[in-house]
This record gives structure tokens, C-alpha cells and sequence, in this order.
């Protein structure tokens, strides 16, 4: 099966990736659905990871995926959607998130007052893997609404309308960054309904994974360079001589796919990595990781060869 070619590349046990298959043919997504099924941009690289999730999945159960920034956090859950084959549904929580926003509203449609079904409602219908991203922000309100999803009662209580069972394909996923301004700390009686997984930082073999799948044209010197300034900046921001801000991945993959039209690397690098950061001092330390990596001469070609 195509979607699970890269599980099989990182050796990721067979007799999971058999069970994964038996799931996807035993849960098929309805057609109103079909369109929420996403390829991710980016795979995810680790085998240890992603075995346990998988594990962790198959049997029911929820997960939440804890971690500094750029862990690939995010990244693994549309991955885990896309293996087993569902549609997603992204929440993100914020403080005015509340349990209509996730359940859904009332709504004047042709002189009657229907529900307009919310993300989780729909995940929970649809048998959809649910991304609630940022969880640790969610207000008591919401949460909530999770409790009664996330337990063995796997339903949820619709006021004024009726209670609805969960899909039995349907998993949630939750992630969550430490430090995060408005973030707090996770309940116990939220946390007892995950199995958490703690996300590793990023590392040369798994970020030579994701480039190699993402742009197998470059040049390996280029692509080695600009998984240096990913590595050195991450090295800086653990020893606290700058803040996480320009550690990010999305940013340097993209900084690389612009490239390819013609753009200066270093130029593609100031717009993805280095003015992500509004202070100047960092911007300076920033400009100086980039530039022992990035020469300011280099061209598309010496990228795309």
C-alpha cells in the first residue's frame, strides 16, 4: 500500500503495519469525508515513535504528544491520520475556544434551527482522527465536553438535541508545548484519558530523512548545510541563547522549496528562518548561525545542481 511505503522504509514492524491494514479495510470513510483524507507535506521520521503511536491507536486509545517546539509534533499527528487513512479535524485551542466551537451551534437554516455540527461533533460521526492542538489551552468549558468523549463512554451529550456514540474508528490526538504564553497545566483527569508520548528533538538522521524525501534533486552539500542551521540554532535555543522563535522547521523547509524558483539561499533563509525573530540582538546571532552555513553568494544552482 502506498501510504505505508515510508512505514516500511524506516523498519517499522511489519505485523503493525499488517494490523494498520486490516483497520483501513474495515473502516471505510464516507464520501462526505473523503475530502478531510490529507497527504501530509512532510513525513514523519522515527520509528520508535511511530510504533507506539501506531500501538497505541490501533487498540482505541488517545494520544498526546508532549515537547519542545519543532519535535514534529503536529507533523506525526497529520502523518497518523494519513496511515490509517481518515479525515482529520484540526481544533485549535485558544482562550474563547468553547464547547460550541467544538460541538457545535444553533443556526437559522430555511425557517428552522438546526445544529451546525463542530469539528469534534464531526470527527465523532465520521470516525475522523481528531487534532487538538495546543490542549493545554483549552478553557475549562471545553474541556468538558472532552471528558465524556475521550473515557470509555466515548459519546458526547449535545444540549438540546441528543447524545451521539462515537464512530469506532475515531481517535483524538493532542499536543501541547511547554512554556507557551496562556498555557497552564494539564489536569489529571484529562491526562488519565492519553497515552502520552514524549516527543525527542530533532536529530541529523531524521532531519536527513525528511529532506531526502522532500527534495531528492538537491545537492547533498546544500541540503547538509541547511540541516547544519537547523541544528545549531536548536543547540542555541537549548543552552538559552535564543529563544525558540527562529527554530523552525516549517521555515527552513520552505526557505528550501523557494529556492527552487530562482531565489538567493540566503534570501530564502532570511524570509524562513532569521525574521521570525523582532529582536535585534537575537536577529544578529541568528544572522551569524545562518551565514557560517548559507554563503551570501550562493545561488539556486549551487541547491539544485
Amino acid at each position: 500500500m502506498e501510504e505505508l511505503k515510508f512505514l516500511e522504509e524506516q523498519h517499522v514492524s511489519p505485523a503493525l503495519i499488517r494490523q494498520v491494514e486490516t483497520f483501513r479495510n474495515t473502516y471505510r470513510t464516507s464520501e462526505e469525508a473523503l475530502h478531510r483524507i490529507v497527504k501530509p507535506s512532510i513525513p514523519f521520521y522515527g520509528k520508535d515513535i511511530l510504533e507506539m503511536a501506531i500501538a497505541g491507536l490501533l487498540q482505541g486509545e488517545n494520544l498526546l504528544l508532549t515537547g519542545p517546539k519543532a519535535t514534529g509534533k503536529n507533523i506525526l499527528a497529520e502523518n497518523l491520520a494519513y496511515i490509517f487513512g481518515r479525515p482529520s479535524y484540526n481544533v485549535s485551542f485558544h482562550v474563547n475556544t468553547n464547547s460550541g466551537d467544538l460541538i457545535g451551534t444553533d443556526t437559522f437554516v430555511d425557517n428552522q434551527v438546526k445544529l451546525r455540527k463542530g469539528s469534534i461533533y464531526q470527527c465523532a460521526e465520521y470516525g475522523g482522527f481528531g487534532i487538538l492542538d495546543e490542549i493545554n489551552m483549552a478553557k475549562n468549558d471545553a474541556v468538558s465536553v472532552l471528558h465524556a468523549t475521550l473515557d470509555y463512554r466515548r459519546s458526547i451529550d449535545v444540549p438540546g438535541y441528543d447524545r451521539i456514540d462515537l464512530h469506532p474508528a475515531a481517535r483524538f490526538i493532542g499536543t501541547m508545548n511547554y512554556g507557551y504564553a496562556g498555557t497552564k497545566e494539564l489536569n489529571e483527569a484529562l491526562v488519565s484519558r492519553f497515552l502520552v508520548i514524549e516527543m525527542p528533538a530533532q536529530t541529523e538522521e531524521s532531519l536527513s530523512f525528511i529532506f531526502g524525501q522532500m527534495f531528492p534533486n538537491a545537492r547533498e552539500e546544500a541540503v547538509r548545510q541547511f540541516i547544519g542551521v537547523f541544528l545549531d540554532l536548536q543547540l542555541k535555543a537549548l543552552n538559552s541563547e535564543i529563544s525558540t522563535k527562529p527554530l523552525d522547521l516549517r521555515g527552513l523547509l520552505a526557505a528550501m522549496k523557494i529556492v527552487e524558483t530562482g531565489l538567493s539561499p540566503w534570501k530564502a533563509v532570511q524570509m524562513g528562518v532569521v525574521n521570525k525573530t523582532f529582536d535585534v540582538f537575537e536577529k544578529e546571532i541568528v544572522e551569524d548561525v545562518v551565514r557560517t552555513r548559507i554563503p551570501t553568494d550562493w545561488t539556486s544552482e549551487d541547491v539544485y545542481g
